[in-house]
């Protein structure tokens, strides 16, 4: 896989994740030249190239002229979630999509949750947003620090982890209580619905809470990663006071 970006490509060097990093003659800025740095202390190879190569093989002139050959993503399994969960001493708390298909939004999220401390982001096989490079430009690097998993059925692992003792909160923009009404200890899930129209049915019955974020302006409605980064940063704040 290619991925493009200079945040995402330094991201991906510093975890690890980088077999060659891809450069358009002529950058000679500050980031670029961390960049290679960087790749040489991982000693990971590095060329030069005309930067319409980079415009033909990634298929985007927005590639800031930096790319990065990576393995093939995979996902996680569940145990890599509770197990950093476990070595930070805290509760699980993930984020489920529910049939979240836009790429950018997908690796916002992702880069939401990473930063601001969930253990996973969770998707369903089929309705989703592949792993792309798109996927991991919109993370900025994030796709390599937080387990991604993916489950054949939601709502029955909405059941798995509700057998685990989780409770399950749902954001839907039709809720009536409010995301402060909640103190979220324990092992938490947040169920984040698709960009057009929020959760299935199924999904949202599973859930032992639905929440809607408080709007004060004319617009009624959030995009899911907005939405999401709102909600994570909410429970994360007060996860911590208790």
């Amino acid at each position: 896989m290619l991925i493009f970006g200079k945040q995402a490509v330094k991201e991906a060097l510093e975890g690890g994740k980088v077999e060659r990093v891809i450069i358009a003659d002529g950058l000679n800025d500050k980031t670029t030249r961390d960049i290679e740095r960087l790749a040489k202390k991982k000693n990971v190879g590095y060329e030069t190239v005309p930067r319409i190569y980079l415009d033909r093989a990634l298929k985007t002139t927005k590639h800031q002229g930096i790319a990065a050959e990576l393995p093939s993503l995979g996902y996680s399994d569940i145990d890599a979630a509770f197990d950093l969960a476990k070595s930070r001493g805290e509760d699980p708390f993930f984020i489920l999509l529910d049939q979240v298909t836009d790429p950018h939004n997908y690796g916002a999220i992702i880069r939401s949750a990473e930063a601001l401390g969930a253990h996973a982001v969770i998707t369903e096989e089929r309705r989703t947003a592949s792993l792309s490079p798109i996927v991991v430009k919109s993370s900025a690097g994030a796709v390599n620090y937080i387990p991604l998993v993916q489950v054949k059925n939601l709502p029955r692992f909405i059941d798995d982890i509700k057998a685990k003792q989780f409770w399950v909160y749902g954001s839907s923009d039709k809720a009536t209580q409010s995301p402060e009404n909640f103190d979220y200890s324990g092992s938490v899930a947040l169920v984040i619905g698709s960009e057009g129209d929020g959760m299935r049915r199924l999904v949202e019955q599973k859930c032992d809470e639905v929440v809607k974020i408080d709007l004060s302006g004319n617009v009624n409605s959030l995009n899911a990663s907005v939405a999401a980064g709102i909600l994570i940063n909410d429970i994360m704040r007060k996860r911590s006071k208790n």
